[in-house]
């Protein structure tokens, strides 16, 4: 007699695991969107105003000719501890934004992780420094703010940067 319940209760088990596991298997996966932006503040969990740190993807020689922008760029205004983008749960959803080079010119689209050549730090108020690795850490190069009468100057990356940028941070 306690060898028939003990198999009707197995039975149940199994057939609760069986429609357990077809629910599993039907049930849809978990959603994920990707886009691309070319400045930071256009990520709606992060808060600024606008773009202080501008990455070119081309060295200054290249970056503007003539008085003219001819290199796609990304801007940043606040730490970016990685220039790949940033990513987040939003639910059972995962959006994620990816910083590329955009605004025309030589590598529009391309992503802006580890492809930049020069920089422009047009800050009235903040001083950035651009680090080889994510998470702000090996070689890194430090940029002076503007100042309140300065002229943005573009600064080539020194070599161990150059195509090799992966983070930037308030200095």
């Amino acid at each position: 007699m306690t060898g028939i319940r003990f198999k009707k209760k197995a039975a149940a088990f199994a057939t609760s695991l069986a429609a357990v596991a077809a629910v599993m298997a039907t049930a849809g996966p978990a959603h994920a969107a990707e886009f691309k932006v070319t400045d930071n503040c256009d990520v709606p969990w992060i808060t600024c105003s606008y773009g202080d740190l501008w990455l070119f993807y081309n060295t200054k020689q290249f970056a503007v000719q003539d008085g003219y922008i001819k290199s796609a760029f990304t801007t940043f205004y606040s730490n970016v501890s990685d220039h790949s983008g940033t990513s987040q749960y939003q639910g059972s959803s995962l959006t994620t934004y990816r910083y590329v080079f955009g605004n025309g010119g030589n590598g529009n689209g391309a992503y802006m992780k580890n492809n930049a050549g020069s920089v422009q730090n047009c800050a009235r108020d903040d001083n950035y420094r651009v680090y080889y690795n994510s998470g702000y850490g090996g070689a890194s190069q430090y940029f002076a703010k503007n100042g309140p009468y300065g002229d943005c100057n573009l600064t080539d990356l020194i070599s161990a940067l150059h195509n090799n940028n992966a983070s930037s941070h308030f200095a």
